[in-house]
């Protein structure tokens, strides 16, 4: 059974480069039309359109806050007057650790913002998409969520843990809540992923190799891997599948 993906609408929030970026490049390269959702770098969402078109894909940049409801509908409602059609897959990708530090110093201020940028836009962008995946009869709704939601995370980055955990049980009772409309809602959970800002950023060289010495394939994954499993579970191969968490990490976690 092949992956076709033509004439899909797919959105992929925070897609401006790591894994966003090489979901959207994966969904594009088996047909889909793909909106590039970012905030803040015009350049990376650019560029990853740019990649897109030039392996024939169709792709648009649409900018947006999606820790703003007001901002998620418009987004929404972009995307379907930019291709013409509702949203058939939606990835929720958009995250982000913020800032690494001790229960013991947490602001509410920045539990806020870690919160927001996984949970609540995961939540938010989730409704805006239901109701045109109604009228369609059905669609593919794909959660990130971390390794971190299993172990707790690192230092410093036990409510991020603890937000990835909660796009987990969400996506299970969502999955419940959707299946007789034939939306389908499944995660990926993924391990250590290189290429990304999240490790350039929060994690430091030496930290990086040690882990990866502790991983069972002795490598780090890329957004590639990541891509492949959004791939499976948005396409006809997965059409009994609802509910589950895909663990991507080269083993380092195993359930």
């Amino acid at each position: 059974m092949n992956i076709d993906l033509t004439g899909k609408v797919a959105l992929v929030t925070g897609a401006s480069g790591g894994i966003g970026r090489g979901v959207a490049i994966e969904l594009a390269r088996q047909g889909a039309k793909v909106a590039v959702n970012y905030l803040s770098s015009v350049q990376g969402a650019e560029e990853t359109v740019a990649a897109i078109q030039a392996i024939g894909g169709e792709a648009v940049a649409i900018r947006a806050d999606v820790t703003d409801v007001a901002q998620i509908n418009d987004m929404v409602a972009q995307v379907e007057k930019a291709f013409g059609a509702p949203i058939d897959i939606l990835v929720n990708n958009a995250g982000h650790l913020v800032q690494r530090l001790a229960n013991a110093e947490m602001t509410e201020e920045l539990y806020n913002k870690i919160m927001d940028v996984n949970m609540k836009s995961t939540v938010f962008v989730s409704k805006a998409v239901i109701p045109g995946m109604k009228k369609l009869g059905g669609g593919r709704i794909v959660n990130l969520t971390s390794i971190a939601a299993h172990n707790g995370g690192g230092p410093g980055a036990s409510i991020y843990a603890a937000s990835k955990a909660a796009v987990l049980s969400y996506s299970k009772g969502l999955a419940k809540e959707l299946a007789g409309d034939g939306i389908l809602v499944n995660a990926i959970s993924p391990g250590f992923i290189g290429g990304t800002a999240f490790h350039a950023t929060f994690t430091p060289d030496a930290a990086r190799q040690a882990t990866i010495q502790g991983i069972p394939l002795k490598r780090e994954g890329t957004p590639e891997d990541v891509a492949g499993a959004v791939l499976y579970l948005v396409s006809e191969l997965s059409a009994y599948l609802t509910g589950e968490t895909i663990e991507i990490n080269g083993g380092m976690f195993m359930r």
